[in-house]
């Protein structure tokens, strides 16, 4: 029964193939061994797609936690300045490996080049089960959490919450997660778009309190300036933060067109972009609030509103929003291509490799992501897995920007063509910033979920060396492939 099953998909297959788009065929060998992914995304929504993720909850509560750290309003427009800098420079080495090694998955490409498959699998256990869920559940959280507010949907209680979460997963009919499963997706443009337009929203509201002599707390400039390096130190672990997604394009990288132009330059612009929004909304923000206040508020943007907008205060609840759904539109788009590449190489189930015949998207592998979103929905509190999981997140951009130094290096990647090539010093800066970012968290406030966090990593390999390395198969894993084929209309992808 199984033979006939497959024998009917492998046919049905082949026809769909042939009245698929044009650019699906390919005179490459490997090309017709499978099909590709397609090439929907240009500069301007690969540029989106990083702007939307990084521009989510980050910018409405980080700026208190950078002020305190740094003690005066001076410094922390400089921190913030700074991490975008950082943040750029990220981006510069990871636009490099993009162009050098142009595969979906990101680190897991990376990491499989230079440090063999067993470190590649190490990093998409871990993110698949962890890193990319747990950071679109607690986006899709936020998202509800304000949507209730604003609506004053029974109280606010837990159950809308988590059902709004969902439904936020669950939205095909606007541009929700499912949506993705489409190439091209219409109303992406206009999530990323609305995020834009509530920073520029702010800017200009500051900006006119700002001509109008709302000087006071900017004019303090450097006073009470905190001098203990490793108290700063967290105003960048802050801010950095709130930037966090300037890699996310890299992990649908053969989803770009010319990516060895448009990687490089949405890379730029974006991060560019992002930093410019986030010193001039620090900025809008200091023209109205004290550093005492502003040190003393849970939301800074909702009282910011109350001074500013006056009546229009609704104008914030629906900004966060925006802001949150387009990240989790984003983080859902670029999250399942870590697990698309791995069942790629076997690491993980061959069916999360496949693609919709017609669509070309890894539907599987976004499909699961979104599922282990929702179980993590259920509990809700999971904002301290993310806390404790988040030095492990530096420690794979450290050892990322230790790639590129390594395919400097190493034959044949030293002499292979780069369309684009960072400064090696560049590289070299952001492995030091990684290291004391993994070691300053441990080292100011050592705790044991650290070590658990740790240990999950490494337990990956209870899974590797059977399931990977020594090739155990499980019988039941090809009907759930062939029955998975037949129900999403899915074919194998080639590399």
């Amino acid at each position: 029964m199984t033979e006939q099953m497959e024998e009917g998909v492998r046919k049905r297959c082949e026809r769909e193939e042939s009245t698929a788009s044009p650019d699906a065929d390919s005179d490459d060998p490997k090309a017709k061994s499978g099909v590709t992914l397609s090439r929907s995304l240009g500069l301007i929504s690969g540029t989106s797609i990083i702007v939307g993720t990084i521009i989510g909850s980050g910018i409405f509560v980080s700026p208190k936690g950078v002020l305190a750290s740094t003690g005066s309003v001076g410094l922390s427009l400089v921190v913030w300045a700074l991490a975008g800098v950082i943040a750029l420079m990220g981006a510069l080495c990871y636009s490099e490996l993009g162009t050098l090694m142009s595969k979906s998955g990101g680190e897991y490409q990376y990491f499989r080049e230079a440090f063999g498959n067993a470190a590649a699998y190490l990093y998409a256990w871990t993110s698949v089960a962890v890193l990319r869920p747990s950071s679109l559940a607690v986006i899709s959280l936020t998202f509800a959490e304000y949507t209730n507010t604003l609506f004053n949907l029974c109280g606010s209680p837990v159950a809308p919450v988590k059902l709004t979460a969902a439904a936020a997963l669950r939205d095909d009919r606007g541009c929700g997660q499912l949506r993705q499963c489409h190439p091209r997706c219409p109303g992406a443009g206009a999530v990323h778009g609305g995020q834009a337009c509530s920073a520029l929203r702010h800017h200009y509201r500051g900006f006119v309190k700002l001509g109008q002599g709302y000087t006071t707390v900017l004019a303090t400039g450097f006073e009470n300036t905190i001098d203990n390096p490793a108290t700063v130190s967290l105003a960048f672990y802050s801010a950095l933060w709130a930037y966090d997604g300037w890699n996310n394009l890299n992990y649908v990288v053969e989803e770009l067109d010319d990516p060895g132009k448009n990687l490089p330059r949405a890379n730029i612009l974006a991060s560019i972009l992002v930093t410019a929004v986030y010193v001039l909304t620090n900025v809008s923000y200091l023209t109205v609030l004290s550093t005492t206040e502003l040190l003393g508020l849970q939301a800074v943007a909702v009282t910011w509103a109350d001074r500013v907008l006056a009546g229009a205060t609704i104008i914030i609840p629906l900004s966060v929003m925006a802001s949150t759904f387009g990240a989790a539109n984003g983080t859902a788009f670029s999250g399942g291509r870590v697990l698309f590449a791995a069942a790629r190489h076997g690491n993980l189930p061959e069916v999360m490799s496949f693609v919709h015949y017609k669509r070309r998207t890894p539907v599987p592998s976004l499909l699961f992501t979104i599922f282990l979103a929702l179980l993590m929905i259920i509990p809700g509190d999971i904002g301290s897995l993310v806390d404790f999981f988040s030095f492990t997140a530096w420690l794979f951009y450290g050892l990322t920007f230790t790639t590129l130094i390594i395919f400097r290096f190493r034959t044949p990647w030293r002499h292979a063509h780069r369309a684009y090539k960072a400064p090696i010093v560049i590289p070299v800066i952001m492995v030091l910033v990684s290291v004391y970012l993994i070691v300053a968290p441990i080292v100011d406030e050592p705790r044991i979920e650290f070590l658990y966090a740790a240990l999950f990593v490494v337990g990956g390999l209870l899974f590797y060396f059977p399931l990977v390395y020594f090739k155990l198969k499980i019988k039941v894993n090809d009907h759930i492939t062939v029955l998975l084929q037949l129900l999403m209309e899915l074919v194998p992808s080639a590399e």
